[in-house]
Formats: C-alpha cells, sequence, structure tokens
C-alpha cells in the first residue's frame, strides 16, 4: 500500500506545477515536517503536504478563503482530506487558518497557521495540535 501511495505521489509531482514549494515546520499529520506546496488558481487555491517519518501523511486542503491584508500580507483559510498510513490507515478532515507574508525583493513566502483534525477512519478523534510555520519558494 505504501508503494501504491508513494508512486501515485511521485507521479502527481511531475504532472502539476506548482507555483509555490518549500518546508512545512511543526505538526503534520503524524509527522514533524513536510514538504509544502500551493497551486493557485482562480482567488483561491489548493495546499498541499507530504510529509515523511513515523508514517506516511498527505494533506490537500482547498482555501476558499485568500484575501490580502496589506501589500504582503494575506490571510487563507480552508478545509480538505487528511490521510496518515503507519501501520493503520487513517483518513480525516483538517480545516485550516493562517497568515503569510510574501516578499516582494525575493520569492520567499514565510506563512503560521493552525490545522486542527478530526480523524474519521481507523480512529475517530479530534487533534487540536495542528500548528505550523511554512516557508516556501515562488515561482
Amino acid at each position: 500500500m505504501r508503494i501504491i501511495v508513494l508512486g501515485l505521489v511521485l507521479l502527481l509531482s511531475t504532472t502539476i506545477n506548482a507555483q509555490e514549494i518549500g518546508v512545512r515546520f511543526g505538526e503534520v499529520t503524524g509527522n514533524n515536517i513536510a514538504v509544502d506546496g500551493v497551486f493557485e488558481f482562480d482567488g483561491s487555491r489548493i495546499h498541499a503536504n507530504v510529509s515523511f517519518g513515523d508514517g506516511l501523511g498527505l494533506d490537500a486542503l482547498y482555501d476558499f478563503v485568500y484575501e490580502p491584508l496589506e501589500d504582503e500580507l494575506y490571510w487563507y483559510a480552508g478545509v480538505g482530506a487528511s490521510t496518515f498510513i503507519e501501520d493503520d490507515f487513517n483518513l480525516g478532515v483538517s480545516g485550516e487558518i493562517g497568515l503569510e507574508y510574501q516578499f516582494d525583493s525575493a520569492p520567499i513566502v514565510i506563512g503560521f497557521d493552525y490545522r486542527p483534525t478530526f480523524w474519521i477512519i481507523d480512529d475517530t478523534s479530534f487533534k487540536w495540535d495542528g500548528f505550523g510555520v511554512n516557508v516556501r519558494y515562488r515561482f
């Protein structure tokens, strides 16, 4: 099962162009670090993470709010699916709200967000500690 999921991730990463790619530090679906990507379209975006460590974590959140507060400072909110594959298969729904700063002088984006997750499949539980810091390169 892990090989199939990893193969799908690699296949999608070669066919989709990210507008931002980087690293997320903090609680990331069972791990502490993840590859972080943002795919923008029509005033909204997909915020996706792939994390490795104790297991394989995948998050894909649709940020339906993506608005500027100032010239370089944006806030966003969204919801999406999360999965964590270790010995068990876990599937849940995550929410997301955050702030990010896009530097004009460099193609760097730094963000801070909160991502609680409601796990539905294998064990029903609610995880409150989803704080993270994102550092991404903007194309």
